[in-house]
């Protein structure tokens, strides 16, 4: 069994206290620390990886980010979906080469770009054209950014889900979504639905599934995370707090 028939199966028959939980790795030895602990599969995110190769989020270059995926792809045995932004203006075919190469067994796709949304039916229609390259080799999480751009009506939300669904994606990610609306949210969207979680704050995981996720990630928080804790040994070290 392939690693993304394996990964797509993990999105189904769940119990709604059991949501797929998705580390982000940044980078291989991170990667390998989450495949070790016992997570199914795992998620770059996009913001964490460009933190690990010296960029801001958004900025990094399209060969290095799937550079970087197919590193963490090589050090673990688990499958590994990729964030790649907007697609980096490639086409559909290029991406899912690329994608493939990398070893990825999925793709997170944003539908903004610069801060603006993407008209939803184009999107939804390149959308089509990846799902028709990749058949079944690749699982598609369409992200929605309704609620990250400003738009607080559900119903956008909830119309971009439909669309990118009926174009053949596997699961839609509307990010930051309030709590208070995602059983609304689970109701009215077909399918797997991806939740953001953060690293020590809100509802767990079990939570979150309880409300309607079928799947967590984490974006770059477990990155920053990271990162602070690393700070604060740089500062012991410094001699700037207590040891």
């Amino acid at each position: 069994m392939s690693h993304a028939t394996v990964f797509r199966a993990l999105h189904h028959g769940r119990a709604p206290e059991d949501p797929l939980v998705l580390p982000g790795p940044w980078d291989a030895a991170s990667a390998r620390v989450f495949a070790a602990a016992g997570f199914p599969a795992l998620a770059t995110p996009s913001a964490g990886v460009a933190a690990s190769l010296g960029y801001e989020d958004g900025r990094t270059p399209a060969d290095e980010m799937f550079a970087a995926v197919a590193r963490i792809v090589r050090a673990v045995d688990v499958p590994v979906s990729a964030d790649v932004e907007g697609g980096y203006g490639l086409a559909p075919k290029e991406l899912v080469e690329l994608l493939l190469a990398a070893g990825a067994v999925g793709c997170n796709v944003e539908d903004s770009a610069d801060g603006v949304l993407k008209d939803p039916a184009e999107h939804a229609e390149w959308l089509a054209g990846v799902r028709e390259e990749a058949g079944d080799r690749l699982f598609l999480n369409a992200r929605i950014d309704t609620f990250l751009r400003g738009v607080d009506d559900p119903g956008a939300a909830i119309g971009r889900a439909a669309a990118y669904v009926a174009a053949g994606a596997d699961c839609v990610y509307p990010i930051a979504a309030p709590v208070a609306v995602l059983p609304l949210l689970r109701a009215r969207i077909q399918g797997p639905v991806n939740v953001l979680a953060r690293p020590g704050e809100g509802p767990s995981p079990a939570g979150l599934g309880g409300l309607g996720a079928t799947r967590i990630t984490f974006g770059p928080g477990l990155q920053r995370q990271a990162e602070q804790a690393v700070r604060e040994s740089a500062q012991r070290l410094a001699g700037r707090l207590p040891g």
